[in-house]
């Protein structure tokens, strides 16, 4: 069993309800991981800036999945960045018009971008997981910047209904994934977790049956299709069990670290 390549999710996986993780824990497993000539990958649909503050000590040797794929960065470097069509954009607006329960968050490579609008608290929500989040008079005038992705907000108990809306609605402009907690990602056609592996495994020549990847929502189900090993979190969506190859104790639990533990021993 070989492992040249371990990916996580963020919220619901590697970070606890608290938003953290054991960070000695990590660091031990961290130095091993680099003795023995394994990558760590976070590939997350938060912000860039959001996902390296987790990891300051180590930001810079470690890679990044971010924006469910539509950004890439390794080591400091860019590899790969998405775009949404501005034609697009300005037609995904026009049709989130009619979801009025939504809350909406254009992101981009800069920054996200949030309607002053917005209510209070969703713009303080956003702001947990976007950094780099302005407020703008009108999000179809946002210009300046590389967009890649819609982030948009639902009462819990309405995302699979408005998920299905949006497919029908959308047709295949951007796709619309569940990234739990009431939170739905309209993100460009093939570029997804998945892919952002891939782009990495050809940067280092690491082959698909020697990756790891664990997940817990409807964002990560590419990439755990994908890797060789994949693991679902006890508190993962029940779609998210029933492809993974293994479902491991939840996020509260310390469920990837010891995983991670284990696959390090073999």
């Amino acid at each position: 069993m070989t492992v040249k390549m371990i990916a996580v999710d963020m919220d619901g996986t590697f970070l606890t309800s608290q938003q953290d993780y054991d960070r000695e824990k990590f660091k031990q497993l961290y130095n091993k991981m680099k003795e023995q000539g394994i990558r760590f990958v976070v590939a997350s649909g938060n912000q860039y800036y959001q996902l390296k503050s987790f990891f300051p000590e180590i930001a810079t040797e470690i890679s990044f999945v971010a924006e469910n794929g539509a950004y890439i960065v390794s080591e400091g470097n860019e590899i790969f960045n998405g775009e949404i069509d501005p034609k697009t954009i300005q037609k995904v607006l026009q049709i989130l018009v009619n979801f009025e329960e939504g809350h909406i968050i254009l992101c981009g490579k800069n920054s996200a971008y949030v309607s002053l609008n917005e209510p209070d608290e969703f713009v303080a929500h956003g702001q947990k997981y976007y950094h780099r989040l302005k407020k703008v008079p009108d999000l179809r005038e946002v210009k300046d910047d590389t967009l890649f992705k819609f982030a948009l907000s639902f009462p819990v108990d309405q995302v699979e209904t408005v998920l299905h809306q949006l497919h029908v609605a959308l047709g295949d402009k951007v796709i619309p994934v569940s990234s739990g907690h009431g939170d739905v990602d309209l993100i460009v056609p093939g570029i997804h977790k998945a892919h952002g592996l891939i782009k990495l495994q050809e940067l280092w020549g690491v082959k698909t049956e020697e990756v790891a990847a664990f997940g817990d929502s409807g964002n990560d189900l590419e990439m755990l299709k994908h890797a060789g090993y994949s693991y679902a979190m006890g508190n993962g969506q029940p779609e998210v069990k029933a492809i993974a190859k293994e479902i491991i104790s939840s996020n509260d639990e310390n469920g990837v670290l010891l995983k991670i533990e284990e696959l390090l021993q073999n």
